[in-house]
């Protein structure tokens, strides 16, 4: 794949206000990336429900997605709080993040619930946003095995599509450092093969977030399909600087598939 992927999800760290000013920072900078708009870079940005809509309106008339945080299991009825996939998609979203490690972990989230919110977000027409990842530290070959598993739980009964994974392991997320290299190597090509070897997620990425930023990308190369960051975007020219370092990860890619 030689488009380079970069997300960013806001969580719940901004208030309002300070979300439509780091959007209109943001959409500033994008309409000056001619990596963005040619789509050698694609930038997705999942920020809270209240958000979306003044995202959407930011970024209107650039590549950039806009996804919510979370998604509801069930297509319609009466459940209160939560908010459907079919009203995402009718608004201009177009992800749908899933199974994120704090959703496991502080709302109990389930693999059985994880392939329903999967399944009604592709029903929708909406990517999944799919958050893989081992909550201890552990070899990285079983650390693939977990992660793997994950991923087959949250495609049980979802419709043909594709998805984006999210391979970001527990134990890294918030830290100082990334997980090794060569431990997102390893990772990232198990989530890779088990994609490619199912024909219904053709045109589907993985990309790793724990803890990642500036150079990441570049150490990488062609072992993952792009990042997924946090806190580290929210000064609009940090995250410039990562969507520069996957502008050239992007071109070396299509100037390698031009010379073979």
């Amino acid at each position: 794949m030689a488009k380079v992927t970069v997300g960013v999800s806001l969580k719940m760290y901004f208030g309002h206000q300070q979300a439509t000013t780091w959007f209109d920072e943001v959409a500033t900078r994008v309409r000056a990336h001619d990596a963005v708009h040619s789509g050698a870079v694609e930038l997705f940005i999942t920020p809270t429900f209240l958000q979306v809509l003044p995202a959407i309106t930011a970024f209107a008339g650039t590549p950039v997605r806009i996804g919510g945080q979370d998604v509801a299991a069930a297509d319609t009825g009466a459940f209160t709080g939560e908010v459907s996939a079919s009203e995402l998609a009718e608004v201009g979203a177009s992800i749908a993040e899933i199974g994120h490690a704090e959703r496991r972990r502080l709302f109990a989230e389930t693999d059985e619930v994880v392939a329903a919110k999967t399944a009604a977000a592709l029903r929708a027409g909406l990517t999944p946003l799919l958050c893989i990842g081992e909550t201890e530290r552990q070899e990285p070959a079983d650390a693939a095995a977990v992660a793997v598993a994950q991923l087959r739980a949250a495609l049980v009964g979802a419709p043909a599509g594709s998805v984006i994974v999210a391979y970001e392991p527990v134990w890294a997320i918030g830290a100082p450092e990334p997980a090794p290299h060569d431990h997102i190597r390893v990772v990232a090509a198990a989530l890779r093969s088990a994609l490619d070897a199912d024909p219904d997620r053709a045109d589907s990425a993985v990309i790793y977030g724990g803890a990642a930023g500036p150079g990441l990308l570049t150490a990488l190369g062609d072992d993952v399909d792009g990042v997924f960051l946090g806190r580290f975007a929210h000064d609009p020219d940090a995250l410039v600087t990562v969507l520069d370092e996957a502008a050239e990860l992007a071109l070396r890619r299509a100037s390698a598939r031009g010379a073979s």
